[in-house]
């Protein structure tokens, strides 16, 4: 039977050193063939955990699952902040762009419920209401009615 190791990992940042080394050493593996994949991955992720699965066959053959970081790091990322607001009805702490929302989307899109990539951006918008951010300068909650009104369908 195949093994599994998993690990939180900088995004474009793993290294042979701990959590993966010693996880990957008595598996007999290439550690660095596996770190550089990894890395190419999750280059995307700069600066954000990533979840990574790397799965073995009995043949020493693996494969490589990058998860995503919650909606709510890609937002801040966007954004550059290092965190949302603890009061999201007084504080506001950013303002995000459609295309920003658009990004995150792109980047969530396997994980996230919505059937059509606007409902995604839609989700993706619906996030930033408890952290405090608008999007373009206005409650998420008018984005994402907007969004239903064909405002920025030109961008889908």
């Amino acid at each position: 039977m195949g093994q599994t190791v998993e690990a939180l990992i900088p995004g474009g940042h793993a290294n042979p050193g701990p959590p993966l080394g010693p996880a990957l050493g008595p598996m007999g593996v290439n550690i660095k063939e596996i770190v550089d994949k990894i890395n190419e991955k999750t280059a995307d992720f700069n600066g954000m955990q990533v979840p990574v699965k790397i799965i073995f066959d009995d043949n020493k053959d693996y494969t490589i699952t990058i998860g995503t970081p919650p909606t709510s790091a890609l937002i801040l990322k966007e954004l550059n902040l290092e965190k949302g607001t603890s009061d999201n009805k007084e504080e506001i702490v950013g303002n995000l762009t459609i295309d920003q929302a658009i990004k995150v989307a792109r980047m969530k899109q396997d994980n996230l419920l919505a059937n059509t990539f606007k409902s995604a951006v839609k989700e993706i918008i619906g996030s930033c209401v408890p952290m405090g951010v608008t999007v373009e300068d206005m409650d998420p909650r008018q984005a994402q009615e907007a969004i239903d009104n064909g405002k920025y369908d030109d961008l889908f």
